[in-house]
């Protein structure tokens, strides 16, 4: 598809950042990734984030930030218009993840700051290395959060760490994350892709329709009272039952066969 996106049999790849840069999230992996995922089909049955560089994300282009504010008006001239165009094309890119029918994995090597680390609480599920470090660097730049990371941070953590980590730009080892949520595994650093794309494929090959279900649930269970929530899950485990992935998954397990949904 692109250097950014790749089909890989019913695992969507999209690539962030390279090395470019210095890893930093990368505008056309934003472009392609977001018309991607936009756009999936039923032949896509998981999202899989990586970065092909040193780190997995380590955040915006802080270059380009510069040159934006830079006397003679720079890449962009008025800096607060760039800053803005580059938050809502990522804003963008981050809403079609949370939203896309299928779930999204990171495969976290190296760090993950600023939009990395946003990126990494936007996912499903995160894998990161025993070395893997988080940050949300925001604070180091005088800036405050993009990327969902003051809305999603706090639903991981707890308002109360949540502050904690953004106010003093707290540095997280893979260990604290683990413990705190944020990552799904920590594996070797070495392990990290293999663990982050065998997670993707096994999710990819399951009941598509009933998984992007669960994320909704769990998405729209923030919004809701019990009540609410109950009658949503009624209604979708009944729906659920009625889909050829649900027939099939009652008929193997009577049939005492493993299912097969694709």
């Amino acid at each position: 598809m692109s250097d950014f996106v790749i089909a890989d049999g019913r695992v969507l790849r999209v690539v962030v950042a390279t090395a470019e840069r210095n890893a930093s999230l990368h505008p056309e992996g934003v472009a392609e990734g977001t018309a991607a995922v936009r756009t999936i089909g039923p032949e896509t049955g998981a999202i899989l984030l990586v970065g092909t560089g040193p780190a997995f994300c380590t955040g915006g282009d802080v270059a380009s930030f510069g040159a934006a504010g830079a006397d003679g008006g720079g890449a962009g001239g008025d800096v607060a218009a760039f800053i803005r165009a580059v938050a809502d094309a990522f804003h963008a890119f981050l809403l079609a993840l949370v939203e896309a029918p299928v779930p999204v994995v990171a495969a976290v090597h190296g760090a993950a700051a600023g939009a990395g680390m946003s990126l990494v609480c936007a996912a499903d599920l995160a894998v990161g290395g025993t070395s893997t470090i988080l940050k949300p660097g925001y604070p180091s730049l005088g800036f405050t959060p993009d990327g969902g990371m003051s809305w999603t941070l706090p639903r991981l953590v707890g308002a109360g760490r949540a502050r904690s980590i953004l106010l003093r730009d707290r540095m997280l080892d893979a260990a604290t994350a683990l413990d705190y949520g944020i990552f799904t595994e920590v594996v070797g650093d070495a392990e990290v892709s293999s663990t982050a794309e065998k997670i993707a494929r096994k999710l990819a090959d399951g009941p598509t329709r009933a998984l992007g279900g669960i994320k909704r649930l769990v998405a729209d269970g923030e919004h809701r009272g019990l009540t609410e929530h109950l009658d949503a899950e009624a209604a979708s485990i009944a729906a659920s039952a009625a889909h050829p992935e649900g027939r099939e998954g009652v008929a193997a397990f009577n049939e005492r066969r493993r299912a097969s949904f694709h």
